[in-house]
């Protein structure tokens, strides 16, 4: 394999990361605590999106199982979130022909 060839492969790989990226930003990532009671929305950069509560959650006598049950969602939309780009990511090195057990940095 040339060096052309390979700067030309580059590019190609580096072009569809940035695809890659673009998409998972735009993507949606759900996660839920409580039984479903709150449901949070990530973008795949991990911004919160949307926070939905069920109001029979909301106990001003006790909020601290509300805050919990918020963090629950919102870290299982973020996991969601990174698991897809996670994938991706994966997916897109497939091709590279890097040796195994090797993990690009991202």
């Amino acid at each position: 394999m040339n060096i052309q060839q390979m700067m030309k492969q580059a590019k190609q790989m580096q072009k569809k990361m940035e695809d890659i990226q673009k998409q998972l930003e735009e993507s949606e990532y759900e996660g839920a605590s409580g039984g479903g009671l709150i449901k949070a929305v990530v973008s795949g950069k991990g911004e919160i999106r949307k926070l939905k509560i069920d109001p029979s959650l909301i106990d001003p006598e006790d909020p601290e199982v509300l805050e919990d049950l918020i963090v629950a969602a919102l870290n299982n939309a973020k996991k969601e979130a990174d698991q897809a780009s996670g994938d991706a990511m994966q997916g897109a090195m497939g091709g590279m022909g890097l040796p195994p057990g090797f993990k690009m940095p991202f």
